[in-house]
């Protein structure tokens, strides 16, 4: 794949900043939620949906699409909103957010919305399906590629290190596997809770070929991803370093953000420093 020009990554930018906003409006609007790990990922959301997946949004179950799986499905609101932004559904459909009745779960239901692979919400099992896929896949001779995206904290859960051995055993090179590594989860941060490095070095004991990238650099990630897709004899895992809480000085790396939602107030404030930062970045290339 060619690599991006700078008006290509600037676009890119300003859809990442468009996400994160649509974050925190769903947010404020549900009074429910997790805030820093979506707006850490938007920028690999937005990679993705904007350039990577081979996807169609008019044909949600086209046959050759590849599948994204998000096993932390507790970060759904950048998921729905990187959907919603790229034509699965209305924007402002977002702000239904775990409203009664709404399609947009606080854990993604596959049968409820087009455009999601799994059902999601216990953690630690994405890894297992997103390999079972990819397994499938090599079966049929199909030439899909299958994308798991896994938070660092549920790599504390034994189902991951079943699936990374299953995956690495039958050299799945068709699946590419990102770890939001944001040091943070739910009590603290992960290194005090159940310390997790040397984190690569597990991955490539199970056979697996480990790349690592600014996840918040949207060219750097992509780069990591084309990178991954020349491994040919092994699955590849991208440990993609991010902000939790990116875009928003005053929570970034703060782990009490976790699985808060701003209010009101908060939401009006953490959107004005969302533009404010993201023109800094967009300034950076002019």
């Amino acid at each position: 794949m060619m690599s991006l020009d700078d008006e290509q990554v600037r676009t890119l930018e300003t859809k990442a900043e468009a996400i994160r906003e649509t974050v925190i409006q769903m947010l404020v609007e549900a009074k429910s939620g997790h805030t820093a790990g979506p707006l850490g990922m938007a920028d690999v959301f937005t990679a993705f949906y904007f350039h990577i997946l081979n996807h169609n949004p008019k044909l949600p179950s086209w046959e050759e699409r590849d599948r994204l799986v998000l096993s932390n499905g507790h970060i759904c609101p950048v998921l729905y909103a990187a959907l919603a932004h790229s034509g699965y559904f209305s924007i402002e459909e977002c702000l239904t957010l775990r409203k009664f009745g709404s399609r947009l779960q606080g854990h993604p239901e596959r049968l409820h919305l087009p455009g999601l692979e799994t059902t999601s919400g216990p953690l630690g099992e994405g890894l297992s399906q997103a390999a079972g896929m990819a397994y499938a896949f090599r079966m049929d001779d199909k030439k899909q590629r299958v994308y798991c995206l896994m938070s660092d904290g549920e790599q504390e859960e034994g189902n991951i290190w079943e699936a990374a051995m299953f995956a690495g055993k039958y050299k799945l090179s068709n699946l590419i596997a990102v770890m939001d590594r944001n040091n943070i989860q739910i009590d603290g941060m992960t290194e005090d809770i159940m310390p997790l490095e040397p984190i690569a070095d597990k991955y490539r004991a199970f056979n697996w070929h480990v790349l690592e990238v600014n996840g918040n650099d949207v060219r750097a990630f992509i780069s990591a991803v084309d990178e991954a897709k020349a491994i040919y004899e092994k699955p590849v895992l991208i440990i993609a370093h991010t902000i939790p809480g990116k875009g928003v000085p005053e929570i970034e790396f703060d782990y009490r953000w976790h699985g808060k939602p701003p209010s009101k107030e908060e939401g009006k404030r953490f959107l004005k420093e969302i533009r404010t930062m993201s023109g800094k970045v967009l300034h950076e290339y002019a």
